[in-house]
C-alpha cells in the first residue's frame, strides 16, 4: 500500500494490510492510465521537479525534498501521503521517486494535494525548515491538456521562493478506458500515447499468462502474502526513455502456518520413536535401564514441542516476527522478519520484468544462544563423542552409513507393509467381484510390492541387528551369563550390506537339518574350557537366530507363491470350456514352465514354515524338504507343496481339499485363507525387522543421547526457519514462471536452484549464527515439492501442506485449477521436485574487520568454496540435459561459463570483504532461473543495503538505466523505499541501525545516505 505516515509511532500491522475492495465509479473516473484495472497500477502517479529554489542564505544551494499531503472534503485536516528523496546542493532538483496513489488511497476529483518543499540543513541531525508550498486539486491536473501543472512555491510570508512542476504519467481520457482490454496489445497507443496491457492476473483464466502476478490480487499469492506496501520510481535510460519501477514488500502468513505444521510433525515423529522403543519387548536389566534413559530424554523434548505448538496457536500478533523478538523462546521456530521484496520493471518498449528476493533474519537458534558454538561445531563434537564412546568400551559402534541405512529400512518397511496390506485387500475384493482383469492387475502389483519388501528385509545389517536384539533378551542373557550391553552389540560394519543369494547353501556355519536350539548341540557339549564353551554358545545362538530369521522372510516368499499359483489356476480355469474337468486344469497347471529361481530359494533347500498366529519369540516350526519349483508369475504346481511334510496347522491352511478344488463361484473363498496367511507372514516379518532396526538405533544413540537431542532440537529450530523461507520462495517463483516452459522443464529435470546470500561476520555471536545458517541451508537437500490441484479457490485450500520426517520432508503446493492445467504433464502427475540449495557469505561490517585482522575467516572460506563446487556441478548438469534456451535472456556480454570462472577466482582469492562474490552469485542465480534469498542478523539493515544495491545493479545491467543516476537511484530507494519502512515495522523507527564509525568499515556500495541511520534497537 502507499504507506501513509499518520504518526511517528510504531504503526499496527493492520495499517500495512492492503485493502482489496473494488474501485468506486468516481475512482474509476480518476484512473489516468490505460492499465487502471491492474491491481499494481496506481490510480494516479505523478513526478515532481523544482526550479529556481532560493534559500535565506544566498551563499548555499538548497538540499531539498518535497513532502506530499492530501485532504478530501469534508475532511478538515491534511494527511501526509509520501515524500521524495533528498537531493543535495541544487536549485533545480528533479526527483526520481514518483508520487503514487494506489487503489486504497480513496482520492476523488475534489481531493486537494499540498506540496511542501523543505531545505535540509543537517541530514545527520535531521534539521530542516520549509522553504515554501503549493496546492492543487486533482481535478485540475486531470483537466489540463498535457496533464502537467506549473505552480509557484510561496513561503509562509507569501514570498516566491521558486517553482514546482507536476507531471502525471500515462494519462488517458476516460472514454479511452472503455476500449476493450482484450484488444490492447503491448505497445499499442491511444491518442498517440502508449498503453501498457492490463494485469491479466485479475481473472483466473487469463492470470496465468501474466508476466507479473499481483501480490495483492492474484488468487494464489494473496493467499500466501499480505501487508503489501509499494513505492514508485521513474528512472531515465541511456536511450532517452524512462523506466517505470514498482518496488513492493510483503510479509507472509506462512511465517506462522509452516512452523505450526512442522513442529506437529516433529512431535509425532518423536512420539512414534518412544512407542517403538516401548514395543521392543522385554529386555535384560542393563538394556532396560538404557531404554528408560532414552525414553526419558525423548519425553522431555516432546513436552517442549507440545508447549511450542500451544504457543504458536495462541499467538495472535502480526504474521511476521520482528527483529526485537528474535530471541523469544515461544517464537523461536518462526523466521525473523520474513518478507518478499519485489521489483517490477516496465519499459517504454513494452517489456515487463519482475525480480523477487526473499529476505529473512539469519536462520539461527537465537534463544539458545551462541556462547558455546553453532551447529557445525556441535555436529563435529557429537561425532567425536560417538567415536570416544565406541573406543572407551567393548562395544563396537555402528558406522554412520549403517545408522542412515537403518532409518531408511524402517521407512521402507513401514511403507511397503502398508502397500502390501492394501493390495492384499484389493485382491480379495477383485476375487469377490470375480473380475479377472482386476485380479491379474492387482496380483502383479502385490507381487512386486511383496518381493520389494522381501528384498529390503534380506539384509546383513538387518540380520545382525536381529541377532543383537535376541541376545539382549533376558532369557538369552541368563543362558550366556553376560549382562553387559557391550557383549550384545554386534557390528555389521565389517559385513557386506546384503547377503549373497546363495549363502544359505554355502555358509559353513549352516546346518541343513538344523531345527532345534543350539543348547542341545553336540558341538557345544564337546567343549571343555569355560571360555570356549561361552564363545561356541554365542556363535551357535547367533546362527540359530539368523536361521530363524531366514525362515521368516522365506515364509513370506512361499506364501506369495501360493497366492500366485492359486490365482493362476483360477484364471486358467475361468478361460477353459465349461466341459473341461478340474483334472485337466490341474495337469495344465503342472505343465507350465517355471522361471529362474528366486534368490535364497533352491530346489534342494529345506523350507521351514512358521505359523503366523504364534508369537515371534516362540514360532511353531515345521521342517519339510521342499521340492517346490522356482517362484514365477506364471502358474506352477501346487501339488509339490502338498507332498511336503508340513505341520498339521500349515497343511490345513494350504492343502485342504476344499481350498485345492474351489468351485467356479468360490474365488473369494479359495483366496481368502492364502491372503490371510500372506498378510500375517508379512506382518510378522515387518514387525520383527522394524524392532531390530529400532534396537540398532537405540544402541547407536545410547552413549550420547543427551547431546544428540540437544543438537537435534537446535537443528529443528534452524531448519524450520529456513524451510519456511524456502516454501515462500518456491511458491512465488512457480507462480511467476507458470508460462515459462524452459523453467518448468528445468524444474522437473534437475530441480530448482535456491541461493542464500549471507552478510554475517565471522566474529563473535555471528560466527555461530553462520554455522547455524550453513547447516540449515544444506539440510534443504532433504526437501521435495509436489504440486497438486487445489480443491477450491478459498485461501485455506491453497495453503502448502508438509508431510514426512527428519529423513525427508515433502511440501504439497496446491494450485488453482487454471494454473495447475498450465503445468507440464510430469509435474501434474505428481513428480517430486527437488531443490539445490547454495549459500555464499561475505561479512561486511566492522566485526568482519576485526575477524580479518585478529580472528579467523576460515569458516566463510570453506562455506564459499563448498558451495562454489555445488554451483558448478549444477551448471554442468544443466548443460548435459537441457538446452541454453531454457534460461532467461540477459543483456550481459559475459556468458555463464565465464561468469562462473570469474566467481571461482574470487572465491579462492584472499581478498578483504570481497563482495563481488555476492554480486556474481546473485547474477548467476538469476540467469540460471534460481530463487534468491538474502539474510543478515535481522534482515533489516545490511539486508536493506544489499537489496537496494542489487536492484540498482539490475536496472543498470539489464534495463539500461542511465549510469549518471545510479548513485541517486540507490540513495532514493534506500531513503524512501520499502526497506526504510521495514525498519519502522521492526523497531518503530525509520532509521537503519548504523553509526558513522561502523559505516567507515563498510564497503562504499553498502553505505546508506545521511539522515537515514542512527542508533536504534536491532
Amino acid at each position: 500500500m502507499s504507506g501513509k505516515e499518520r504518526s511517528p509511532r510504531h504503526r499496527p500491522w493492520s495499517v500495512y494490510r492492503a485493502n482489496t475492495f473494488d474501485l468506486s465509479a468516481e475512482m474509476m473516473g480518476l484512473a489516468l492510465t490505460g492499465n487502471s484495472q491492474d491491481p499494481d497500477e496506481p490510480v494516479l502517479e505523478f513526478s515532481l521537479a523544482c526550479s529556481e529554489l532560493t534559500t535565506l542564505a544566498l551563499d548555499r544551494k538548497p538540499t531539498s525534498f518535497v513532502a506530499v499531503s492530501c485532504t478530501t472534503p469534508p475532511q478538515a485536516f491534511w494527511t501526509k501521503h509520501a515524500q521524495t528523496e533528498i537531493i543535495e546542493g541544487t536549485s533545480n532538483p528533479i526527483y526520481l521517486s514518483s508520487i503514487a496513489f494506489f487503489q486504497d488511497s480513496l482520492i476523488t476529483q475534489q481531493t486537494q494535494v499540498k506540496l511542501s518543499v523543505y531545505d535540509v540543513k543537517d541530514r545527520s541531525q535531521g534539521t530542516m525548515y520549509m522553504l515554501g508550498s503549493a496546492m492543487f486539486p486533482v481535478k485540475e491536473l486531470l483537466q489540463d491538456k498535457h496533464h502537467r501543472l506549473h505552480l509557484t512555491l510561496r513561503s509562509a510570508e507569501n514570498e516566491r521562493i521558486g517553482n514546482i512542476t507536476i507531471i502525471a504519467w500515462q494519462i488517458e481520457e476516460k472514454r479511452d478506458q472503455r476500449t476493450p482490454v482484450a484488444r490492447l496489445q503491448r505497445g499499442d497507443t491511444i491518442n498517440g500515447r502508449m498503453v501498457l496491457p492490463v494485469d491479466e492476473s485479475l481473472t483466473e483464466s487469463m492470470g496465468i499468462k501474466s508476466k507479473s502476478a499481483s501480490l495483492c490480487k492474484d488468487t494464489l499469492l494473496k493467499a500466501v502474502f499480505g501487508g503489501t506496501m509499494s513505492r514508485m520510481y521513474r528512472f531515465p535510460t541511456t536511450d532517452g526513455n524512462h523506466l517505470r519501477v514498482l518496488e513492493q514488500m510483503a510479509e507472509s502468513v506462512l511465517s506462522l502456518h509452516i512452523p505450526r505444521q512442522f513442529v506437529k510433525l516433529l512431535l509425532e515423529e518423536d512420539a512414534v520413536r518412544v512407542c517403538e522403543l516401548e514395543e521392543l519387548g522385554e529386555l535384560s536389566p542393563c538394556w532396560e535401564n538404557l531404554r528408560r534413559e532414552i525414553i526419558t530424554q525423548y519425553q522431555t523434548i516432546i513436552l517442549t514441542y507440545q508447549e511450542t505448538i500451544s504457543d504458536l496457536h495462541e499467538y495472535k500478533g502480526p504474521s511476521f516476527k520482528s527483529s526485537t523478538l528474535k530471541a523469544e523462546k515461544r517464537l523461536e521456530f518462526i523466521p525473523t522478519n520474513l518478507h518478499v521484496q519485489r521489483m517490477r520493471v516496465q519499459g517504454q518498449s513494452g517489456y515487463d520484468r519482475t525480480y523477487d528476493v526473499i529476505t529473512m533474519g539469519a536462520p539461527a537458534a537465537h534463544h539458545q544462544g551462541f556462547k558455546s558454538c553453532g551447529l557445525r561445531k556441535m555436529v563435529s563434537k557429537l561425532e567425536d563423542a560417538r567415536k570416544h564412546a565406541g573406543s572407551g568400551s567393548k562395544a563396537v559402534t555402528y558406522l554412520p552409513q549403517d545408522v542412515v541405512r537403518a532409518k531408511e529400512l524402517i521407512g521402507q518397511i513401514n511403507t511397503l507393509k502398508t502397500q502390501v496390506c492394501y493390495y492384499t485387500e484389493r485382491l480379495s475384493r477383485a476375487a469377490k467381484d470375480r473380475s479377472a482383469n482386476a485380479l491379474e492387475r492387482t496380483l502383479a502389483i502385490l507381487t512386486e510390492k511383496t518381493r520389494q519388501l522381501v528384498a529390503v528385509c534380506d539384509s546383513k545389517l538387518l540380520s545382525s541387528a536381529i541377532v543383537a536384539l535376541s541376545a539382549a533378551r533376558p532369557e538369552c542373557i541368563a543362558v550366556q551369563g553376560t549382562p553387559s550391553p557391550s557383549s550384545t552389540s554386534l557390528s555389521p560394519s565389517s559385513c557386506s550390506p546384503s547377503r549373497s543369494p546363495s549363502r544359505h547353501s554355502t555358509s559353513p556355519s549352516r546346518n541343513p537339518t538344523f531345527g532345534s536350539r543350539p543348547s542341545t548341540s553336540p558341538s557345544r557339549t564337546a567343549q571343555t574350557e569355560g571360555g570356549e564353551v561361552k564363545s561356541k554358545r554365542t556363535s551357535l545362538q547367533a546362527d540359530w537366530q539368523e536361521e530363524e530369521w531366514d525362515k521368516v522372510w522365506l515364509n513370506v516368499d512361499k506364501s506369495l507363491e501360493c497366492v500366485i499359483q492359486r490365482v493362476d489356476r483360477l484364471l486358467q480355469r475361468n478361460t477353459l470350456q465349461s466341459d473341461s474337468s478340474s483334472e485337466d486344469v490341474f495337469l495344465l497347471a503342472n505343465e507350465q514352465p517355471g522361471s529362474s529361481a528366486k534368490k535364497g530359494v533352491h530346489r534342494d533347500s529345506e523350507v521351514f514354515w512358521i505359523h503366523p498366529g504364534h508369537k515371534e519369540e516362540n514360532p511353531v516350526l515345521s521342517s519339510c524338504p521342499s521340492h517346490l519349483p522356482p517362484p514365477s508369475s506364471s502358474s506352477s504346481s501346487l501339488s509339490a507343496l502338498n507332498s511336503s511334510s508340513l505341520s498339521h496347522s500349515v497343511q490345513q491352511r494350504y492343502s485342504s481339499p476344499e481350498v485345492e478344488k474351489p468351485s467356479p463361484g468360490e474365488w473369494s473363498d479359495a483366496l481368502y485363507p492364502l491372503l490371510t496367511t500372506l498378510a500375517e507372514c508379512v506382518s510378522l516379518m515387518s514387525d520383527k525387522a522394524k524392532k531390530a532396526m529400532v534396537f540398532l538405533l537405540m544402541q547407536d544413540t545410547a552413549p550420547t543421547i543427551a547431546m544428540s537431542l540437544t543438537l537435534q532440537y537446535r537443528r529443528d529450530v534452524v531448519f524450520c526457519q529456513t524451510l519456511t523461507a524456502l516454501i515462500c520462495g518456491f511458491i512465488i517463483k512457480l507462480r511467476n514462471c507458470l508460462c515459462d516452459d524452459g523453467f518448468l522443464r528445468q524444474l522437473h529435470t534437475i530441480g530448482l536452484l535456491v541461493q542464500y546470500e549471507g552478510l554475517l561476520s565471522t566474529y563473535g555471536d555471528e560466527l555461530a549464527m553462520l554455522e547455524d545458517m550453513s547447516v540449515g541451508v544444506m539440510d534443504l537437500r532433504n526437501v521435495t515439492f509436489k504440486v497438486t490441484q487445489a480443491t477450491s479457490g478459498f485461501s485455506p485450500d491453497m495453503m502448502p501442506v508438509i508431510t514426512g520426517n527428519r529423513n525427508g520432508f515433502n511440501v504439497r503446493v496446491p494450485l488453482p485449477g487454471a494454473m495447475f492445467d498450465a503445468l507440464p504433464r510430469e509435474i501434474q502427475n505428481g513428480m517430486l521436485l527437488r531443490v539445490q540449495p547454495l549459500m555464499f557469505n561475505v561479512g561486511i561490517n566492522e566485526q568482519q574487520t576485526l575477524a580479518e585482522k585478529f580472528g579467523d575467516t576460515s569458516l566463510q572460506e570453506v562455506i564459499n568454496m563448498e558451495n562454489m563446487a555445488r554451483l558448478s556441478s549444477y551448471y554442468d548438469q544443466f548443460k548435459e540435459v537441457l538446452p541454453e534456451d531454457c534460461l532467461p535472456r540477459s543483456r550481459s556480454t559475459t556468458n555463464l561459463s565465464d561468469l562462473l570462472k570469474l566467481m571461482s577466482q574470487n572465491v579462492n582469492a584472499k581478498k578483504s570483504k570481497n563482495v563481488e562474490i555476492l554480486w556474481q552469485a546473485a547474477e548467476v542465480c538469476r540467469r540460471l532461473n534460481g530463487m534468491r534469498f538474502t539474510s543478515c542478523k535481522s534482515a533489516k539493515d545490511r539486508t536493506a543495503m544489499s537489496l537496494t544495491l542489487e536492484q540498482s545493479q539490475i536496472l543498470q545491467q539489464e534495463h539500461a538505466m542511465a549510469p549518471q543516476v545510479f548513485s541517486q537511484a540507490l540513495d532514493c530507494m534506500r531513503s524512501e523505499g520499502c526497506r526504510r519502512e521495514n525498519t519502522m515495522k521492526n523497531v518503530g523507527c525509520r532509521k537503519y541501525a548504523f553509526n558513522s564509525l561502523q559505516l567507515k568499515a563498510f564497503p562504499k556500495q553498502y553505505r546508506p545516505p545521511e539522515g537515514t541511520y542512527g542508533k536504534v534497537e536491532t
